[in-house]
């Protein structure tokens, strides 16, 4: 057990919110990174950040409203593609999960409770509310910022702060019950249908007329 403990330390609450507040701060001054290997825990947690941080930038783009319909439409297919890739990073991390869990013997019955979320999609969580917590930050310290507005936004960075505690509190939570065996684990595809072209979803919202 001490042994289990260790191997899913990189997906312990308080390690994450630091790894990705690190990761924030420098992309920031930088550029975002992608993860030179997607296969280990830190690098499948980056390529989750990663995806977020670019497509946090890519809306805020759209947001400024001085771009062209046909500029909105190529980066609103951008973010589409990254945000079907942080899918798949969520699911990988749950592959992985589970390859760790079955490897150490711990196969749960049908009769044991499946967690509402999955470790992949609490990491996610855990990235979206420090990019939000960062860039309240941002605003609180920009030039232009009234007093008034500083007030509401610490308000607001407090909720998100006390949030993202209770999100990492909840993420070892969950994967001391799945060391215990109090929780079963399930890895659920993370499908963005109107990104598969099998589907046609234009033809099926737009039928043509005959």
């Amino acid at each position: 057990m001490g042994l289990l403990s260790q191997i899913l330390l990189p997906f312990q609450g308080q390690r994450l919110i630091e790894w990705f507040n690190d990761l924030t701060e420098l992309w920031h001054d930088t550029a975002p990174i992608k993860p030179s290997d997607t296969s280990s825990p830190q690098g499948l947690t980056q390529w989750v950040h990663y995806k977020n941080f670019v497509v946090w930038h890519l809306e805020e783009r759209v947001r400024k409203g001085d771009l062209s319909p046909e500029k909105v439409l190529e980066i609103q297919r951008s973010i589409d593609i990254h945000n079907l890739k942080r899918l798949e990073a969520m699911e990988q991390i749950d592959i992985w999960i589970e390859n760790v869990l079955v490897s150490a013997g711990i196969r749960p019955g049908k009769e044991v409770e499946v967690n509402s979320e999955t470790i992949g999609s609490i990491v996610d969580r855990l990235s979206i509310l420090t990019l939000k917590i960062f860039h309240l930050n941002e605003r609180t310290n920009a030039d232009n910022t009234t007093n008034e507005e500083k007030q509401e936004i610490i308000l607001r960075k407090n909720i998100l702060l006390e949030q993202r505690t209770d999100v990492a509190a909840a993420l070892d939570r969950l994967l001391l019950e799945y060391r215990q065996a109090k929780k079963r684990h399930c890895v659920y595809r993370q499908f963005k249908i109107y990104n598969d072209p099998n589907f046609h979803w234009e033809d099926y919202l737009h039928p043509a007329k005959e």
